[in-house]
């Protein structure tokens, strides 16, 4: 599947501009997921947006509340959001530069591949990227995606750049109270030295290849054997399990109305011949005929549509009475 820009826009560097896109650098990877399914049903599990005393809401009804005191909210429209209008919204200008030691991982978030949005962008782009690489350095600047402005740290990475999102200050907790637990005393020179060595016997190049999530291959085995053993218990769901058109209950639902509604022609066929068995009068007898005429036109009825048979059958039973 072709990969789209979660974000597209130009990088400034004093003035030059660069059109480019950005991408996400990460992928779903070798994770298992799983889909919540309720035991005794076998049906899948949904979440409903709800409100205390009023039930399931529509998604549209939902504004952004900010809580300015205990339970007291500031109520914003989308709109009024959507108004809000900042350079970096398609701008990402390099305003500093830094040596890439200077940043520690702590404050490193995402990854995004930068490349440029055409051929003619290309040669600025590779200018820049060269340029970072030639003095070791990274460029911080800031954009704006998905309703939230990131600090950004851009980076050359193989043959084009590479753009981390950075955590603000206040995103990060102090180490102080957990670290400042730790004794501050000088190590055993022995013990020390048995370390470095170690370390120096298992240093290698970086190689992500090298590693494997053993937990999901461990799921995956588990779900393969699963799968072959006839006792697994399984559950199987129809489209309208998902909300989604067509699905075995409409048809349930429909068969029972067919049903129903010739169940109710027979009644009223019964009606009409105690009627007439009741009474030797010429009224009688045309109510047995009515009786008989309105049943076949409901078990007609009932083939085309379940509801409408059931309301025909309902007229019947009174012209039988």
């Amino acid at each position: 599947m072709a990969s789209r820009p979660v974000w597209t826009g130009q990088i400034r560097l004093s003035l030059v501009s660069i059109p480019v896109e950005i991408h996400s650098a990460k992928s779903r990877g070798s994770g298992v997921s799983f889909r919540q399914i309720h035991g005794p049903s076998g049906k899948p599990v949904h979440y409903q947006k709800v409100v205390n005393g009023i039930g399931p809401i529509e998604t549209g009804d939902i504004m952004k509340g900010y809580e300015t005191d205990k339970d007291d909210y500031v109520l914003l429209e989308p709109d009024e959001i959507d108004a809000i209008r900042l350079e970096t919204r398609k701008t990402l200008e390099l305003v500093q530069f830094v040596e890439a030691t200077e940043i520690a991982p702590l404050w490193y978030d995402r990854p995004y591949y930068v490349v440029p949005s055409d051929d003619l962008a290309q040669d600025a782009y590779r200018v820049v990227r060269d340029a970072l690489r030639k003095e070791r350095k990274v460029g911080l600047g800031q954009l704006t995606m998905r309703g939230k402005e990131y600090l950004c740290a851009l980076r050359p990475c193989g043959d084009g750049l590479l753009l981390e999102t950075l955590h603000y200050e206040e995103d990060i907790r102090s180490a102080d109270p957990l670290f400042s637990q730790i004794a501050d005393e000088e190590v055993d020179e022995e013990l020390l030295d048995v370390a470095t060595q170690l370390i120096a016997r298992k240093t290698a190049p970086f190689d992500a290849s090298a590693f494997e999530d053993h937990y999901a291959s461990a799921l995956r085995d588990l779900i393969d054997r699963k799968t072959r053993n006839r006792k697994t218990p399984r559950a199987r769901t129809s489209k309208d399990d998902d909300g989604k058109t067509g699905g075995g209950e409409n048809v349930v639902d429909l068969m029972d109305a067919l049903k129903k509604s010739l169940d109710e022609g027979r009644g009223s066929r019964s009606s009409g011949k105690r009627s007439s068995s009741s009474s030797g009068s010429k009224s009688g007898s045309g109510t047995k005929a009515s009786s008989t005429k309105s049943s076949s036109s409901t078990a007609k009825s009932a083939g085309k549509s379940g509801s409408g048979a059931g309301s025909r059958s309902g007229s019947s039973r009174k012209k039988a009475s």
